[in-house]
């Protein structure tokens, strides 16, 4: 079968209200913003949606407590209810989560103050909430830590997004059903200035190498830590740069008996530690590096792995996780505003949209910072910049509420049996595809290949993967595995896994053993690169999973 994702026609001489330059949460979320507003939008990302910082996260939804200690309670507040926004929308991303804040007495606290702040953060969050009920073991988590120390151990509620990629697909795919245009692999060499004004942009289709020029009202720059580069390449000129680049790095670990059911964090250093449950294993992190190199080379360092490790053993001393079990480290380059050459200071998750009429380049924006909780807001605030065109539609067909809901259960019952699928392949469907779950059970229905598992440890089939070429701009293998149907993250994937799921999915597609092949590698490439083993360990991790 020919797939319609996979044929991109020529945009050369295109005119567009509006063109997005970056397909990260950001990007996405000011493209189908403007789509729903009737303006023409082009969204272009040189390499594929989520691929960079979006995908490289510690996995939360943070409300905003930070902002209980700076005093920012008007942040806190829009904070939140953003975060409700998102709990109500997408309910089957997004889940609420209780995080324990777990504090060694030397960390300099004011019990005190700790709890009056979150006695503030959760009467902000939850007004009728019942504020002295507390819904973990206090006891059982204090014996699973550090048992040399006293730790002060609190609780609040949060909420935690396990696949920031699927958010930004889901996204995607509402703006172009809202009807704007999509490009991934596509680079932006230029952007064309003329007498002091954004008149568009040269970009090169980097699975062809075609280079089209195509013009617009507005471009927005939301590419997050290539920000500066566009502008240097664009030779638009500033005194300063407009980002810090910061690498977060985070190492995952398999779960252990007595692993926290619960995220805990904690401070290390002076700075926060993440402890997540994540996909079935646990993800530590992050650390923060100043790092303004290319964002597309950086890597972990031995360093921060050491450090993640360490601060993870200093928790959970009963571990007998050695550095032998980390599975692998990741690591993106969060956009922060400029402080400065090689100065990391506090954590600010604070967003700004930078006019370059100052800059001599007119009707161009750039968006500084950002994430996934600020990304709606943002695209509202950049579409009243622009000029408001139109009423933006935010509906969404109402799904059920969680996980456990009987209204859930019983949609994945009537999933599985139109689909032809197991209840756990349409439950994995629902999940992750939420409104669009019926579509892909339907797509089932039409070969026994559509309904064939990706692989042996997974529900996930492969209807899913033609979904994602056909309707979700997905390109290549890596596309498909590492962010439309993210199995590749999963704690038993493999080579073998790898090469059953390019096999299944080539027998719809139509791919020959040469492409297939070709694929198959270039997946594996993108998925070293991005969940790196550590390279003192590669050998012993290599024997072992043979």
């Amino acid at each position: 079968m020919k797939l319609p994702g996979l044929i991109r026609r020529s945009l050369e001489g295109e005119r567009f209200h509006v063109i997005v330059i970056g397909g990260g949460i950001s990007g996405v979320a000011i493209a189908r913003e403007c789509a729903r507003a009737g303006r023409r939008t082009l969204l272009v990302e040189q390499n594929d949606f989520a691929s960079g910082t979006s995908s490289k996260s510690t996995r939360l939804l943070r409300g905003g407590l930070r902002f209980v200690e700076q005093g920012e309670i008007g942040l806190l507040r829009e904070s939140l209810r953003e975060q409700q926004r998102l709990l109500r929308k997408h309910p089957h991303l997004i889940h609420p989560s209780r995080i324990v804040l777990a504090m060694p007495e030397n960390a300099g606290l004011n019990n005190l103050r700790v709890r009056a702040g979150l006695w503030l953060y959760r009467r902000l969050a939850s007004p009728k909430a019942n504020l002295n009920t507390a819904n973990i073991n206090r006891f059982k988590l204090e014996r699973q830590l550090d048992a040399g120390a006293h730790w002060s151990v609190f609780d609040f509620e949060d909420a935690q997004c396990e696949f920031p990629e699927r958010i930004v697909a889901e996204w995607m795919a509402d703006a172009v059903e809202a009807g704007a245009m999509v490009r991934n692999h596509t680079e932006v060499l230029a952007v064309n200035v003329f007498r002091g004004k954004a008149k568009g942009l040269l970009m090169r289709d980097l699975l062809t190498g075609k280079e089209d020029p195509v013009e617009a009202n507005w471009i927005i720059n939301a590419t997050g830590p290539w920000v500066d580069r566009i502008c240097q390449r664009s030779r638009i000129t500033r005194k300063q740069p407009m980002l810090s680049g910061v690498r977060g790095t985070h190492i995952v670990l398999p779960r252990f008996p007595g692993s926290p059911d619960e995220v805990v964090t904690t401070e290390i250093g002076g700075r926060p530690l993440y402890i997540v449950p994540w996909n079935d294993q646990i993800l530590v992190g992050a650390t923060a590096m100043p790092d303004n190199n290319d964002p597309g080379t950086t890597e972990p360092s031995k360093e921060e792995i050491d450090f993640l490790f360490q601060a993870f053993t200093r928790v959970f001393t009963k571990t007998k996780h050695t550095l032998h079990d980390v599975r692998y480290a990741y690591t993106g380059i969060r956009p922060q505003p400029f402080a400065g050459k090689n100065h990391v200071g506090k954590q600010n998750d604070k967003c700004f949209i930078h006019d370059h009429s100052g800059d001599g380049a007119a009707q161009m924006l750039s968006i500084i910072g950002g994430n996934l909780m600020s990304a709606p807001e943002l695209g509202r605030q950049c579409l009243r910049m622009i000029g408001h065109g139109g009423k933006s539609s935010s509906h969404l067909a109402a799904l059920p509420q969680g996980t456990f809901d009987p209204m859930l259960d019983q949609w994945v019952l009537d999933l599985a049996d139109v689909g032809g699928i197991s209840e756990a392949s349409a439950r994995g469907i629902a999940e992750w595809f939420g409104k669009r779950a019926p579509a892909i059970t339907q797509l089932a229905t039409t070969s026994v290949q559509m309904r064939a598992q990706l692989c042996p440890h997974s529900p996930h089939i492969v209807a899913e993967a033609i979904f994602a070429f056909t309707q979700e701009s997905a390109v290549t293998l890596a596309d498909v595995l590492l962010r439309r149907v993210p199995v590749a993250l999963g704690r038993c994937w493999s080579e073998a896994c790898s090469r059953d799921a390019a096999m299944r999915i080539a027998a719809v597609v139509g791919w020959n053993e040469y492409e297939t092949a070709a694929e198959l590698e270039a997946f594996e490439n993108e998925r070293s690169l991005f969940l790196r083993k550590p390279k003192r360990y590669r050998p012993f991790l290599d024997s072992a999973a043979d």
